[in-house]
């Protein structure tokens, strides 16, 4: 059965990957989001960029598109460590799957509260840092696929 999962993605892994980035690219929009609503503010005190209570829950909504976004790269680089121990796969993995943390943490938190008007757990502010620093672990991963998309839609344009 695995074998055959493995020839079906073999067959599918462009589209697979394109769909990869483009998950990624959805959140790009929350990162941007975190960074000047919530890393800025809390740094410089000011407002960088503001959106309305609807929007901060759609923008939250919108991280989920992070679990198919881990599922699909992580198949990606498990089907890259299938031809051997390649470092730069398992620490994608690692980076990648770390984002489960933060991803049932702080989101589910955003979102309890924009339902309910209040928290239902209080999270230090240190920790806080620590959840958010986790979601930027991403990054890496997010410019590898990018960067793979690029190259095999400009083989294909070649």
């Amino acid at each position: 059965m695995l074998k055959n999962f493995w020839k079906w993605y073999e067959s599918k892994y462009t589209l697979v990957l394109y769909v990869t980035t483009i998950l990624f690219l959805v959140q790009l929009f929350h990162l941007y989001w975190l960074t000047t609503d919530i890393v800025f503010f809390r740094l410089f005190g000011r407002e960088f960029f503001s959106v309305s209570n609807f929007w901060q829950l759609m923008i939250a909504l919108a991280d989920y598109t992070e679990i198919p976004a881990i599922i699909t790269a992580s198949i990606l680089y498990i089907h890259n460590l299938r031809s051997g121990v390649n470092w730069r796969s398992v620490l994608f993995l690692v980076l990648i799957n770390s984002q489960w943390l933060h991803l049932f943490w702080i989101t589910d938190e955003i979102i309890y509260t924009q339902f309910v008007g209040t928290a239902l757990v209080t999270i230090p502010v240190w920790l806080s840092w620590i959840a958010i620093g986790i979601d930027y672990l991403e990054l890496p991963v997010m410019a590898d696929t990018i960067a793979k998309s690029i190259r095999i839609l400009r083989r294909k344009l070649m």
